[in-house]
């Protein structure tokens, strides 16, 4: 073949493929076809087998790290299977990994080139070098494995007794072997004290951290189920971190060109921080990544830039699950803290100098993979979770807020009156909470299941008594009392059964506080009157809801849109000017009741809540035109209900009133 012709015929192609397949290489075109234009030259060859061989008497390794691991004092063992000679190497940096190996046939041939070689001949060489170039050195667990047993058998054991307070080695004397040994045993034997020694000092280091955060107010829980919920979660990732760990350090020793600390970077840290975040918020969720991404870190080596990889990877996975109302956003959340693990990973090994290695692309990979299992695991834990702490998430809000629930259908049957009004306190909350910084759609599937309790006696509702008698007339006023409170009780009970939720058990336990039942207080104060003629015998207590009061904005909204609610359906003429009136009044009253006092809510957002109200009222007792019945033999006033032509004061609409006097006010509450 003549130098520098390239065809492409099928004998070339056929050497081609022989070509590759006794050097045991994988295809590469581009680098035959540079080796045919130079015609096979012998210089390749010569050059190829300078630099492969250079490499290769050194010694070349699949992975340093796995092969310090089995070398102790003794140093490593060389045997040669051919020669079956053996040597002794107690530095194994002589030695190249493949990456090192191809580094130096890279620096070795660039060399040549300096050193008149052709550069088109030290190329091809290179290249085909590092091909070529492999492992030649390989840990035989066997013959390991044998010898030690060997040396073990041949060894007979020597016993040192040493007493108590006996000196082991004193200062300035030399140490020799047998002084070595009796440390190293008392080393050994006080192991387990140094184990037990850390548990108390790893405890004081996590009651510290977490006094920290619970005292700047990061971190505080609501309830004990919080506090649980924290204790536990953090143990488990505390457990799972040191069993990761574990397994990481196994994996690398039955594949050694896997590195354990690579691995590291595929811990699911972000898990506990997405939890916390979906029932406590981002604020708990930051706080509690910091403890985790210390301990992660310390069981990982105490490595810092671990720390900054679990910490600011936590940190993404709690912003990325902070609205969470689907279950897919988990899924989201998993592939974003993923893609974020992936670059940070990279980053670290950017830093040492490891990045165009095995092991970033490892480190990389299960970053990745950490990220997304945390998604997939946060998706499957989550309803577990529900169940067990009673929490509710915005998942489960909008699956309680489908008119199609069963407890909602037959609240419409049994009780069509609450039922609706329950519905226009949903609309009066979720139109508000937004403006007072509460939860809108907690505040609103709440109101959907406050009043369920009257599903058990709906007829001593006035709701439920459209034209009927009130059932109430035959009753002592105590009784009526005791029945308006009972549906508080059974509320709770009916939606524990149903296991709605914690957080909506709650607002419905607190929506009437300890407010008074005014109406029928004073009627047994008349009727008490008109029997004895004093009322010291009548106890307020008695005529009060058992609270507790409000505890949470949704909560505070809850109990004024259903006083607010119930108290609209009483205007004889429900004007804006009316409807205002009487929203300043009720929400007076209930603040100077002191009904509002555990909640959260502001004059400033009392404010809010009165204009949200008014708003929502006024839409729905808006005036509407009255339609003139048609005349026989006359055309229609009113065509198609409009009220284009239609004077104001025969459509029925009313001036408001100038000024609406309300008592106990404590400021003009819903005006702009």
């Amino acid at each position: 073949m003549d130098r520098g012709s390239s065809p492409k015929h099928e004998g070339y192609l056929l050497a081609k493929e022989r070509f590759f397949a006794i050097m045991e290489i994988p295809a590469d075109d581009r680098l035959f076809d540079q080796i045919a234009r130079l015609g096979f030259s012998s210089a390749i060859e010569e050059t190829v087998i300078d630099l492969v061989t250079d490499v290769s008497e050194r010694g070349v390794v699949a992975s340093k790290s796995a092969m310090k691991s089995h070398m102790d004092r003794g140093g490593i063992v060389l045997h040669e299977i051919y020669s079956k000679k053996e040597s002794t190497v107690m530095d194994p940096d002589r030695f190249f990994d493949l990456q090192g190996a191809r580094t130096r046939i890279r620096n070795q041939g660039k060399a040549l080139q300096d050193k008149g070689v052709p550069a088109e001949i030290t190329e091809v060489a290179i290249r085909l070098a590092q091909s070529l170039v492999r492992p030649n050195l390989t840990f035989n667990q066997r013959e390991t494995e044998a010898r030690r047993e060997l040396a073990r058998d041949s060894v007979k054991p020597v016993f040192f007794k040493i007493k108590k307070g006996e000196m082991i080695v004193r200062e300035g004397e030399r140490i020799g072997p047998e002084h070595i040994l009796k440390l190293e045993t008392e080393t050994k034997s006080s192991r387990p004290m140094d184990l037990i020694g850390r548990i108390p000092a790893m405890a004081i280091l996590i009651g510290v951290l977490f006094a920290s955060i619970y005292f700047v107010g990061l971190m505080r829980t609501k309830s004990t189920a919080d506090l649980l919920f924290n204790a536990s979660l953090f143990l488990s990732l505390f457990l799972v971190t040191w069993a990761y760990n574990f397994v990481a350090g196994e994996i690398e020793r039955g594949f050694p060109y896997l590195s354990s600390t690579a691995l590291l970077f595929g811990m699911p840290v972000a898990l506990g921080a997405m939890l916390i975040s979906i029932f406590q918020g981002v604020g708990a969720a930051a706080s509690f990544s910091l403890i985790i991404a210390v301990f992660a870190s310390l069981a990982a080596g105490a490595r810092v830039e671990l720390f900054i990889y679990f910490f600011v990877s936590s940190l993404i996975a709690a912003y990325g699950v902070r609205n969470c109302t689907e279950r897919v956003v988990l899924i989201k959340a998993g592939l974003m803290t993923g893609l974020i693990n992936l670059v940070l990973s990279l980053a670290v090994q950017m830093i040492y100098g490891r990045l165009y290695t095995l092991e970033a692309v490892v480190a990389s990979l299960a970053g990745f993979l950490g990220g997304l299992l945390a998604g997939i695991v946060a998706t499957g834990v989550l309803p577990l979770v529900e169940i067990v702490f009673g929490f509710t998430t915005n998942i489960k809000l909008l699956e309680l807020g489908n008119m199609d629930q069963p407890l909602l259908k037959e609240l419409m049957v049994q009780a069509p009156g609450t039922y609706h009004h329950s519905v226009v306190i949903s609309n009066m909350v979720e139109a508000t909470a937004k403006a007072v910084h509460a939860n809108p759609l907690l505040a609103k599937v709440s109101a959907y299941y406050h009043d369920i309790g009257k599903m058990k006696k709906p007829l001593y509702f006035i709701e439920n008594q459209p034209g009927a008698e009130n059932k109430h007339e035959k009753l002592a006023p105590s009784m009526s009392s005791l029945i308006l409170i009972s549906h508080v009780k059974d509320a709770v009970e009916l939606a524990r059964e149903q296991k709605l939720g914690r957080d909506i058990i709650d607002i419905i336990q607190q929506h009437h506080g300890t407010s008074l039942i005014s109406y029928f207080y004073h009627k047994a104060q008349e009727r008490q009157l008109s029997k004895s003629g004093k009322v010291t015998e009548i106890k307020e207590e008695d005529f009060r809801y058992p609270g507790p009061k409000p505890q949470t904005k949704e909560a505070g909204l809850v109990m004024l849109a259903d006083m607010v609610e119930a108290a609209s359906r009483s205007l004889v003429d429900p004007t804006p000017a009316r409807i205002q009136g009487m929203v300043q009044k009720i929400i007076n009253k209930v603040f100077s009741d002191g009904q509002l006092d555990e909640c959260e809510l502001t004059l400033k957002d009392l404010h809010e809540i009165a204009k949200g109200f008014n708003k929502t009222l006024s839409g729905i007792f808006h005036h509407r035109i009255e339609y003139p019945e048609t005349v026989p033999g006359q055309a229609k006033k009113v065509k198609n209900g409009s009220s284009d032509h239609v004077p104001a004061e025969d459509s029925g609409a009313r001036k408001p009133d100038d000024k609406t006097e309300v008592e106990e006010s404590l400021r003009r509450l819903g005006l702009s």
